[in-house]
């Protein structure tokens, strides 16, 4: 919901207003704290003691696969209180030197569920080759039962996390915590039976080398994603020289420079640009059209409600400093 523009007109001594500012700004609920918190507390419950239960049989039962699960699922429950803290964050408003709020507090839940899903795919990594060549005895029975189990907890956590806004990149990263984990019971339910009807216990190791190869696929995306929005990327389906080529677009616009566009959360892109506009649109009041036209544009187009355009005349990038040339 946009609650308008402030526009501040800088006179010189020549009576001439030479730059006019104009901010946009999107208040409403973004993405992160429309998040929806009880799906997710259903789901940390639920998981928490199922991993209780698991982490009792593999160690009953000498399964690596089991354990491995389990040290998943305490990284998922680690995810899931990461969302709910960083969804609590969110909602909180815009106070002192905090002018975005706490909405980044989602990007860094996503760089911790990422991190960690690597952590623990090495680390099971390291153990499933020791057991590939030195392969323990495995009691196949109680495997083949928690992992049935599982699948059936993982699928309900699955759904719950799914209603709780995936469109956020906080909740995004528990959703495939989870979901890797239901793969992952997935590759030990075979691997119990193979055991069971053949005896070959490197099923465990091989289904543990499977678990891995899940993490990484999913850890490594969210990780480069939560990295993109802390360095202030562009986002990723942003092109940038397209969104130049719209503004240049608008009549009078001579020139755009120093572009920037940047992620503050999921959902909400901020732009900001210096637009060169005919010297004539300065006294005839032309200035204040020209931003609406700018506003309507990046919204239209792109999907973009919070911006902040500096309009100024030819002459002024004589004066402009540290300027980049994006």
């Amino acid at each position: 919901m946009r609650h308008g523009h402030t526009r501040d007109a800088h006179e010189h001594g020549h009576g001439e207003p030479d730059e006019v500012h104009v901010q946009h700004h999107d208040h409403g609920v973004t993405v992160t704290a429309a998040t929806r918190r009880g799906p997710l507390w259903a789901a940390l419950l639920l998981l928490l003691a199922f991993m209780l239960a698991e982490v009792v049989i593999a160690l009953l039962t000498g399964s690596l696969a089991l354990l491995s699960d389990a040290g998943h699922m305490l990284t998922d429950a680690a995810s899931i209180a990461i969302a709910l803290w960083a969804a609590g964050l969110a909602v909180r408003p815009p106070r002192g030197p905090m002018t975005f709020g706490w909405r980044r507090a989602e990007i860094i839940s996503a760089m911790v569920n990422g991190v960690s899903l690597l952590v623990v795919a090495l680390v099971v990594l390291v153990e499933a080759v020791r057991r590939l060549v030195d392969p323990p005895q495995v009691d196949a029975l109680p495997v083949i039962v928690v992992a049935l189990v599982g699948m059936v907890v993982n699928v309900v956590d699955v759904r719950l996390i799914a209603a709780a806004n995936r469109t956020s990149l906080n909740v995004e990263g528990a959703y495939q915590h989870i979901l890797t984990d239901l793969f992952g019971f997935i590759g030990t339910l075979v691997a119990g039976v193979v055991i069971y009807v053949t005896d070959w216990t490197r099923a465990d190791a091989i289904a543990s080398l499977i678990v891995v190869a899940l993490m990484a696929r999913a850890g490594v995306p969210i990780t480069i994603k939560a990295v993109r929005v802390l360095m202030e990327a562009a986002p990723a389906d942003l092109d940038l020289d397209e969104v130049r080529e719209h503004l240049l677009g608008v009549d009078h616009v001579q020139a755009a420079h120093d572009l920037h566009a940047w992620t503050v959360t999921s959902g909400v892109t901020s732009i900001s640009a210096h637009v060169v506009i005919a010297d004539e649109c300065f006294t005839d009041s032309h200035a204040n059209e020209i931003l609406d036209q700018l506003d309507e544009c990046l919204a239209e187009h792109f999907d973009i409600s919070h911006s902040t355009i500096q309009l100024e005349p030819a002459r002024h990038r004589a004066h402009e400093r540290n300027t980049t040339s994006v």
